[in-house]
């Protein structure tokens, strides 16, 4: 089973500062890591590939330094990684993230399942991998919480619904975003840590994938931010207290109040 994972490096905080000219994040001063949700991403494809045997190659779009995050996925048990490098894709928005994206997995060639992790830290829009799927023209199923069975052509997964799952059949190649209760991402042995220092990272850029230069970068994204800004801080406030018909009493007498 080839398997593709598409992960994102993202600052290691939840205080994301934001600057207000460009309003893009201001990622100076700040760690990255792997985007939470896709290390389980990784983690279940190396257990896939544990059970079927086949390939990993891990897939980021990011800066040069991002290869960081394609080493950490070689040293958890991937067996590639290609990193897509270029100022012609700064500024994308989520459809020319994933339509870059969809470029670099054609490029690599056949493929039984692409996983990604259901939404990035930095973003929470969980639009990427529907939008590889999109691309791709592949079905997909999100929220997966477990992979029940597995063969040549069809997969049955387990999706996570707000009260309770259910249970998915698609058809191979497809697409999963997967949730934290899937699996436990390992630790890296220092076998894998010493494999993933010497690994060679392959980096493709426009160039390479001859994408249409109308649908990638800031020109190739049909959403763009406008303004970001925190909202005032409110103050005040009133407590009520009493029994429920008193304070049922003194909030219709409020907004009366406010009415009048």
């Amino acid at each position: 089973m080839n398997i593709i994972v598409c992960i994102k490096q993202v600052p290691e905080t939840t205080e994301v500062r934001i600057n207000p000219e460009t309003n893009t994040l201001i990622r100076e001063g700040v760690k990255s890591i792997i985007n939470p949700f896709d290390m389980y991403a990784i983690e279940e494809s190396v257990r896939l590939k544990e059970r079927f045997g086949g390939k990993v190659t891990v897939v980021t779009m990011g800066p040069p330094q991002a290869d960081a995050a394609l080493r950490e996925a070689i040293s958890m048990g991937a067996d590639e990684g290609v990193l897509v490098c270029d100022r012609a894709f700064a500024g994308s928005d989520t459809w020319a993230t994933s339509y870059t994206l969809a470029g670099a997995i054609k490029k690599i060639g056949t493929f039984d399942l692409v996983i990604c992790g259901k939404q990035a830290s930095d973003g929470d829009t969980a639009q990427v991998g529907p939008g590889i799927a999109t691309h791709l023209n592949i079905p997909q199923v999100t929220y997966v919480k477990k992979v029940e069975e597995a063969s040549d052509r069809l997969m049955r997964v387990e999706r996570m619904l707000e009260e309770g799952f259910e249970i998915i059949e698609t058809p191979l190649p497809a697409l999963l975003t997967v949730v934290k209760e899937i699996n436990e991402p390992r630790i890296p042995s220092l076998k894998g840590l010493l494999r993933a220092k010497s690994a060679k990272i392959t980096m493709w850029g426009q160039k390479e994938l001859e994408l249409d230069p109308q649908k990638i970068g800031l020109c190739g994204s049909p959403t763009q931010v406008v303004k970001i800004f925190t909202p005032a801080q409110r103050v005040g406030g009133q407590i009520l207290k009493g029994e429920a018909s008193e304070i049922a009493a003194q909030i219709v007498e409020l907004l009366r109040s406010e009415v009048n």
